[in-house]
């Protein structure tokens, strides 16, 4: 790693209390760099570490930094040292570099959700809403029921038959889970695929790669797991039946184009290339986690448009999966307005995390408006105890990151412009603020 211009800073711990039982005033440390304020706020990250396991999603600096972090510093110290990294970062001048501009941006915002997250881990209460804006810098919309009703009774007529509209959407999509002893073999070939779509526009160091594992027991679908040097694995959850639509929603959202070329982007282009060591670990709870997700998500409409996408799956992906192609249209009518039921898992969320459900209420709304069954709805009220108002950055963040491209012409119709914003977008300090 690059880490040239980086000058190593010591910033006290709170002072420890005096014979007579005062709390002396700590002699303030001086930041005079971006680049010094960008190693003490990794440092701060690690040391979040140590009392928050979810916090570190991914890091690969110095690995004699990670070991200092393992010294627990005092959560009351890591607060008073972010704060006094934001005043200082607020006291450089301001460039007129587009790039440093919004470095300086990302760490202002990165460092106010480190306190926000503290604030939380030292027993504060947020809602959903305050919630999500501390640590996301960004509110999700929020929908009535009736919303969600009206696209249901849209599904209604396309699922004919006996029982409620839940256990009739269960037996139909049973035709498209895709086998166990087929499912690497069809997530390999969407990987292929996606891989071979996202170099043809965007180019990665020769080096990149990721594993593939199957995991059980995790309250998430899958997962990527950033390690550095280009490399990820990516973990695929199996407690579930795994449906045909997730191969390529699973290859593009966890590795092309998704997470798995963000974070190779990020380290190519700013770890290595501009020595910006903040970008070598990845905060969960913080404004960088929207668009993450964001994109990710976003990427499944990048690497192929919807007309592309059905003719390679009826061609490729269906017949692997011994799935009759001859359905592929008749599958994705209904699942498109499946899609549209997305923001009810962040009602159920707002609900829960206000205190106004508890987490089987919160799992009987997610059967009715978002047509999980009983174990996936399970599934998800898990992922809303354990990460919260994190759900916003799935839907919010797709459709933020599509109007943001859009606006700047990387429309549909025109994809080269879509690929050149993408990536743009993917190898940038960028956060909620600077696509709005």
């Amino acid at each position: 790693m690059k880490c040239a211009s980086v000058v190593l800073v010591f910033l006290p711990l709170l002072a420890a209390s005096t014979a007579d039982g005062a709390t002396p005033s700590p002699t303030p440390a001086r930041v005079t760099s971006a680049n010094e304020i960008a190693e003490a706020y990794l440092k701060l990250v690690l040391a979040m570490g140590q009392h928050d396991p979810d916090y570190v999603d991914a890091y690969y600096g110095p690995p004699e930094w990670k070991k200092q972090s393992q010294e627990k510093k005092p959560l009351d110290a890591i607060m008073f040292e972010a704060t006094r990294l934001r005043d200082q970062l607020a006291k450089i001048s301001k460039s007129t570099d587009e790039m440093e501009r919004l470095r300086r941006g990302y760490l202002t915002k990165q460092l106010s959700a480190l306190e926000a997250r503290v604030r939380i881990l030292n027993g504060e209460r947020l809602k959903f809403d305050e919630e999500s804006q501390a640590l996301y810098d960004a509110l999700a919309p929020t929908f009535a029921e009736t919303h969600f009703q009206e696209i249901l009774a849209r599904l209604e007529p396309k699922l004919p038959g006996e029982g409620t509209l839940l256990q009739r959407y269960e037996n139909w999509r049973r035709a498209f889970v895709i086998p166990k002893d087929k499912l690497d073999t069809v997530f390999q070939l969407a990987i292929k695929a996606c891989r071979e779509r996202t170099l043809a526009h965007i180019k990665l160091p020769p080096s990149e790669n990721f594993s593939v594992e199957y995991v059980t027991k995790k309250p998430w679908g899958a997962y990527n797991w950033y390690k550095g040097n280009y490399r990820s694995i990516i973990q695929v959850n199996t407690d579930l039946p795994v449906y045909i639509d997730r191969a390529i929603d699973l290859a593009a959202h966890e590795g092309y184009p998704g997470h798995h070329v963000y974070n190779a982007l990020l380290e190519k282009n700013l770890v290595r290339d501009r020595g910006w060591v903040e970008f070598s670990v990845y905060p969960l709870f913080s404004p960088q986690s929207l668009i993450a997700e964001g994109t990710a998500n976003f990427g499944r409409e990048v690497v192929f448009t919807k007309p592309e996408r059905l003719e390679f799956e009826k061609k490729v992906l269906w017949p692997a999966a011994g799935i009759e192609p001859s359905r592929v249209e008749e599958f994705y009518t209904v699942q498109d307005l499946v899609e549209k039921l997305t923001y009810a898992t962040n009602e159920a969320a707002r609900e829960y995390v206000n205190g106004e459900i508890d987490a089987n209420a919160a799992a009987t709304w997610l059967q009715k408006y978002a047509l999980m069954d009983e174990k996936r709805a399970e599934q998800a009220t898990k992922f809303i105890k354990k990460y919260r108002s994190y759900v916003i950055n799935y839907n919010l963040g797709q459709d933020m990151v599509r109007s943001y491209i859009e606006k700047r012409g990387g429309t549909a119709e025109q994809p080269e412009k879509r690929w050149h914003e993408f990536e743009q977008l993917l190898a940038s300090p960028r956060l909620p603020g600077d696509i709005r």
